[in-house]
């Protein structure tokens, strides 16, 4: 668990299921336009179950790491943040991908963990460089990078199939300094 002095990250378990479906629902028409297509059973207590295992599956094996973003005060889970395709060998490599509860987008809160997430990347896993992809229009999510620490590198045309269409995905990336 990592925690600042507003909202701390802890790796989901099962009991969080409810808590993260209630989550994915409350947001779905605002994380869609950026996200990939989901399976039709992706809304329901049992796929994120599933999906929990996987993620816990893949912590124990290091190639993917998912955490929930919790709100100190009331220990609500506001949003995800993932480290993940982790790439040992020479280059230590991962990415990072989250989401955070549109009502409580714009508080910081989405730079805090990426910082949290990073810093764990670079001083616990070892890594040397972390990348993220954007849609050019998610400005605000260039942003939270930005704020972070990441620095643009350039467009990657075509990248991922969002919503049935390919998207053109703003490269960012952090390098570990102690590297």
């Amino acid at each position: 668990m990592f925690s600042s002095e507003i909202i701390y990250l802890k790796e989901l378990n099962l009991s969080d299921a409810e808590n993260l479906l209630q989550l994915l629902v409350e947001n779905k028409d605002f994380f869609e336009p950026f996200s990939i297509k989901r399976p039709s059973n992706y809304y329901s207590l049992e796929k994120q179950k599933e999906l929990i295992i996987t993620w816990e599956q893949k912590s124990k094996e290091n190639i993917k790491y998912q955490f929930g973003i919790f709100l100190k005060k009331n220990h609500a889970l506001i949003g995800t943040i993932s480290l993940f395709e982790i790439i040992r060998g020479p280059l230590q490599s991962a990415l990072i991908g989250y989401y955070l509860d549109q009502k409580n987008n714009g508080n910081g809160y989405t730079t805090e963990a990426v910082k949290m997430v990073v810093d764990y990347a670079f001083r616990t896993l070892n890594l040397h460089r972390i990348e993220a992809g954007v849609m050019p229009h998610n400005i605000g999510s260039i942003r939270v990078l930005e704020k972070a620490g990441f620095h643009k590198e350039g467009i990657a045309k075509q990248n991922i199939k969002i919503n049935d269409r390919w998207e053109d995905h703003q490269v960012l990336a952090i390098i570990n300094p102690n590297d």
